[in-house]
């Protein structure tokens, strides 16, 4: 049986730090220090959120569907997924969250953190597509 709650929780809190984040935006009296670590705790949650969801896909892959040898590795996991017509975006915008990822791999300062910042909101509209797909449940 899959786990879906480290999924789901994960999903949840990157969900509140963002709109937390975006909160702090319009908050001019926060120190830029403040700010950038809201901003990086986005990063942080994306990272872990991202990482929960490409290990339930592939589990998803071979449990429910009966797929064999799915490789451990998340570009092929989003490329299976794709072919069995799991995920509610283009796999090339897997594919940008999966470099997205791996850019910010301790790295939360400069362009790599701002360009991940800009990908955080549609992700986490695919990421709970995703999830009602999986689980079959609506999103709370």
């Amino acid at each position: 049986m899959i786990e879906y709650e480290k999924y789901q929780k994960s999903l949840k809190h990157l969900e509140l730090q963002f709109a937390n984040h975006m909160r702090a935006l319009d908050r001019p009296e926060l120190a830029t220090l403040d700010r950038e670590a809201i901003a990086e705790s986005v990063i942080q949650r994306f990272e872990t959120c991202y990482d929960s969801l490409w290990k339930v896909l592939k589990r998803h892959l071979i449990e429910v569907m009966g797929l064999p040898d799915v490789p451990n590795s998340p570009k092929p996991v989003f490329r299976l997924a794709d072919q069995n017509h799991l995920l509610p975006s283009p796999v090339e915008t897997w594919f940008a969250y999966a470099n997205a990822r791996v850019n910010t791999t301790h790295d939360y300062s400069g362009s790599k953190a701002a360009t991940t910042l800009t990908i955080i909101a549609p992700f986490i509209a695919d990421a709970i597509a995703l999830h009602r797909e999986l689980t079959g449940r609506s999103w709370e």
